[in-house]
């Protein structure tokens, strides 16, 4: 029957979105320990500069390190968990459809090209940084600046990964399956 199928379809959207949630469900736990090291290296380097009247410059590099990488990397994961900023004044109180239609209006005017964008530009960025191997920006510096700036496009990519989980769920819940599109809503998965 029609109605059959079109609930066979959903169900595979939505195991397909649970797929595109593994890097995000991956790297989300994992990353937290960031903040605890952001957090010493930049007492260390207070520690240095106040106690000691000195300076590393490598150390103030890798809480720059940290901190870009721990926020660039838990945007999927955050994503995820609806813990992004929206302005609820409408969406807090509109049913799972209503909400749905605006995730997925979301993700195709808003988030995607957004990415479309940063991809775009950042491509030849990071390309150009790999090519000679940016080093340091200042002397004494971490000599991997082409790392860091790898992470926006591993931003982009774990961004547009999760939307499109959050994608596929949202049209599962037009579709009229009840399952919660971000991990912290409730409903059936």
């Amino acid at each position: 029957s029609p109605k059959a199928e079109g609930g066979a379809i959903m169900e595979r959207l939505v195991a397909i979105s649970r797929v595109l949630d593994w890097p995000s469900r991956l790297l989300g736990p994992a990353l937290p320990w960031l903040v605890a090291a952001v957090v010493l290296l930049k007492f260390s380097t207070v520690g240095l500069r106040y106690v000691f009247h000195t300076t590393n410059s490598m150390l103030q590099d890798s809480v720059t390190y940290a901190h870009a990488t721990l926020f660039m990397l838990m945007v999927g994961y955050a994503y995820l968990r609806d813990d992004h900023v929206r302005v609820d004044m409408f969406y807090a109180g509109a049913s799972a459809r209503a909400k749905a239609w605006v995730d997925l209006g979301c993700v195709l005017f808003g988030i995607m090209p957004l990415c479309i964008i940063l991809g775009w530009f950042g491509w030849p960025y990071v390309r150009a940084a790999w090519a000679i191997r940016e080093g340091a920006l200042f002397f004494g510096g971490l000599p991997f600046i082409y790392l860091l700036k790898t992470v926006i496009l591993a931003f982009v990519v774990l961004l547009v990964v999760q939307s499109l989980a959050i994608l596929l769920r949202a049209i599962a819940v037009i579709g009229g399956r009840d399952v919660a599109v971000f991990d912290n809503r409730t409903g059936s998965t």
